[in-house]
This record gives C-alpha cells, sequence and structure tokens, in this order.
C-alpha cells in the first residue's frame, strides 16, 4: 500500500531545499527491503538478487545496493557501462536482452558477466561475439497462457517476443555444450507485476521440474535458476503488499520437491527484482500550479508524463496525497493533470481527494521504479532532478535537473 510511514514534514522539507517537481527516494525503505528479500532466500547458499538497472539506473541507488549484496541485471550496453562504473563486475552481472547488437556481448564477455541468451540463435552470435563461457543461462518462454491453481490467468507468454520454446531447450543445450558450457542456467519471465504471493512458488516450480529433466535428457547440471522480475507492488491501497518471506519460504518447497535439501554444490536461485526492491520507495513531489473548472474540475500540477509516463501509457493507477491533508475527508472529484499537450497527460481521471488549492503541494506514490527511468523530452519539457532522502534524514542531490542546453546539446545547428 502506498508508503505513508514518511511524514508530511519530510516533503515540505525536501521542497523547500529543491524546485518542483523532483523525484525523492528513501534509503532506508530500499535498505530495510534489499534485506528482506535477502533474509528470504538466505536458506539458498547460492542466491543473489540482480537489481533490474531499468527500474531506476541512478549510480547512487545502484550503488547502495551493491553495499546490500545485490548484483545487477543489465538489458543494454549503456547499463552494462553504468554497472561496470559502480563497481559491479564479473557474476555479480547479468546480462539479459534481445536483438541486440552483437557488439553488446562483446561488452559482457569482457566484464565477465553472465549472459542470458534470449534466442537459440545468439549462441552463434555469442560464439563470434565474446566467446562461449562454461556457464550460460538460456531464457525459456513456456508458450500457451500462464495459470495458477488451474484456472487463473495470470499472463500469456506465448504471445512475449522472449525466449526460447520447449522444442529448443535440448537442442540448444547440446550444441553449447559441444562448444563448450559445462553448466546452465535457466530463466523465465511469465507475468509482471503479480501481488499473489504464490507466483514465485509456482514458476519456481517450472522451471525446476524443467532444468531436472534437462539435465538428464542434454547431459549438463544446472548452476542456477533464474526467477526473473514479476513480483509486483500494491499501486492500489486496498491490496495488500507481498509477504516476501512467504514467497521465499515457497519457493524453497519447490526447490526441496526436485533438488532435495539446498546446500553448496546444488543449483542457486536468482531474481530479477526492480519495482519490488525501489517502487514503494519513490515519489514524484509536486506542486498544484493551476485550477480549472469546465466540465470536469482539474488540478495542474508541475509534474507531466515526463516525470511519471505510467498513467498516461497504461492507465495506471497511482495513489496520491495532498501533503499535509493526508487524513482530511476526501469531498472533491477530481482530475489530476500536467502540462503536456496530450490528452492523456494525467496522474488521476475521476479521483475523490480532499479540496486542493493552487499552491497544495501534492506527492504522488509508488515511483521509485519505472518513473523516472521511463522519462522522454517531450514538447521540450525537461527530466527534473533526482534527490535522495538518505538514512539520517539528510537530502542529497543524486541527478541535477536537465535545462534546455542539455535539451540543445546534441542538436546539429
Amino acid at each position: 500500500m502506498p508508503n505513508y510511514s514518511i511524514p508530511s514534514e519530510v516533503f515540505i522539507r525536501a521542497a523547500e531545499q529543491f524546485p518542483t517537481p523532483f523525484h525523492l527516494y528513501d534509503e532506508a525503505g530500499i535498505r530495510k527491503t534489499a534485506r528482506a528479500v535477502r533474509q528470504a532466500f538466505s536458506w539458498c547458499p547460492d542466491y543473489m538478487e540482480y537489481y533490474a538497472v531499468k527500474a531506476l539506473p541512478n549510480p547512487q541507488i545502484l550503488k547502495i545496493l551493491k553495499e546490500e549484496g545485490c548484483g545487477l541485471d543489465c538489458s543494454s550496453e549503456t547499463e552494462l557501462l553504468l554497472a561496470q562504473r559502480c563497481g559491479f563486475s564479473g557474476e555479480q552481472i547479468m546480462f539479459s536482452a534481445n536483438a541486440m547488437p552483437p557488439r553488446e556481448f562483446d561488452l559482457a564477455r569482457s566484464l565477465g558477466a553472465y549472459v542470458n541468451l534470449d534466442d537459440v540463435s545468439d549462441i552463434d552470435l555469442l560464439k563470434e561475439h565474446g566467446g562461449i563461457p562454461e556457464t550460460v543461462c538460456i531464457r525459456y518462454n513456456t508458450g500457451g497462457s500462464f495459470s495458477m491453481h488451474g484456472n487463473q490467468i495470470m499472463g500469456s507468454p506465448g504471445d512475449a517476443k522472449y525466449g526460447w520454446t520447449t522444442d529448443q531447450l535440448v537442442p540448444g543445450l547440446q550444441k553449447l555444450k559441444a562448444l563448450g558450457v559445462r553448466r546452465f542456467g535457466i530463466h523465465a519471465f511469465l507475468a509482471s507485476n503479480m501481488t499473489d504471493p504464490d507466483y514465485y512458488p509456482a514458476l519456481s516450480g517450472i522451471l525446476m521440474s524443467t532444468a531436472a529433466e534437462l539435465e538428464k535428457s542434454a547431459g549438463l547440471p544446472c548452476a542456477f535458476i533464474n526467477l526473473s522480475g514479476g513480483i509486483g507492488i500494491p499501486y492500489r491501497p486496498e491490496v495488500p503488499p507481498v509477504d516476501i518471506s512467504y514467497v521465499g519460504n515457497g519457493v524453497r518447497r519447490e526447490y526441496e520437491k526436485v533438488f532435495g535439501a539446498p546446500q553448496a554444490g546444488k543449483p542457486g536461485i536468482k531474481t530479477e527484482l526492480g519495482r519490488y526492491m525501489t517502487g514503494p520507495h519513490g515519489f514524484v513531489v509536486t506542486h498544484a500550479v493551476h485550477e480549472k473548472n469546465t466540465y470536469k474540475h482539474y488540478i495542474g500540477v508541475d509534474a507531466c508524463a515526463v516525470q511519471l509516463i505510467r498513467p498516461a501509457m497504461y492507465g495506471a493507477y497511482h495513489e496520491i496525497s495532498v501533503v499535509g491533508k493526508e487524513n482530511a475527508p476526501k469531498t472533491h472529484l477530481y482530475d489530476i493533470t500536467g502540462c503536456l499537450c496530450e490528452n492523456n497527460d494525467k496522474f488521476a481521471i475521476d479521483r475523490m481527494l480532499p479540496e486542493i488549492h493552487v499552491g497544495d503541494l501534492l506527492v504522488i506514490h509508488d515511483a521509485g521504479a519505472h518513473a523516472f527511468a521511463m522519462g522522454y523530452q517531450y514538447n521540450g519539457r525537461l527530466r527534473t532532478a533526482e534527490v535522495l532522502r538518505q538514512e539520517d534524514g539528510t537530502f542529497r542531490l543524486i541527478r541535477r535537473a536537465e535545462t534546455p542546453e542539455d535539451y540543445f546539446s546534441t542538436l546539429i545547428w
């Protein structure tokens, strides 16, 4: 549910120090979540969380997660370079990409990263660009629809562009074995933003049983099971948060069914969480700058979809609070809008909120993942600052706001 553990005074102080709009991240919350995830999978001697860089690609956040024992999941050359500059190397990096330029394989291999092959044709590409390592991960697409409890459809892997088909697994692994691979990892991403705590255990059961079959049929031992991402956060206040300890115990039960008691030398467990790790610990802080009454009652804020595109792109829900009025009755029906020349530039539609006046400070919650990272520059609106609320309560600028000169810097006049 939305993070109301941070008092109003924090947002007020931050807005006094930094001009709105800006993104604010809570270091203590990020560290707490990282430790909870690590504890939930501590039963596995070879466990690592590979934070999905695409969720929040800021070096100061990545360094915090490195201190908490996390690796990084990278999906491009730039993300690999970011990982390198933040001090990650070798098996601290998982490179998962599709339709990538060949030079990205070269870079991943030069860093010693695990490579997660999205397609069987990538075997030849990897052979020519960086070479075949002893351990390779393969991305598996089960096809069809993914359901739990026999009837609830959770995702449609068969419609996704990612991964190998079932029929490609054995021939592909045999080809890799002939090229020198000694162990394989297996990865799958079957559904997104799942708040059902049984999702990861269900996925792990599929991957573990598949891995055990592949060990026999392909003659290669399994190095690890990569559960990818997919654990979600409760954007709506009525949805309970995922109990990560329950999830970890559920994965352990599935593991023991297939591999027995976890111990060194047996397959490891990898996760690639992004949204779950940082999503609840980020906020867009913005002021109400305009009020309009026409066919609807609009409140315009100084943020726009440049800062958070999810509502415009997906119709996604983000909780909004009016600072100082968190406990006030929600008596007014508003659309909360930005300033882009696009009608979908709305953070909320027909949302009941306390009465808002121009000058009020608003906070858009759960913006710590896939928010700044998905920013853009439409209408010449510029990406704004990122601010870290440190554990001691002070604020630190971790990315400055863009200026018009940044916008013009790549133009050929």
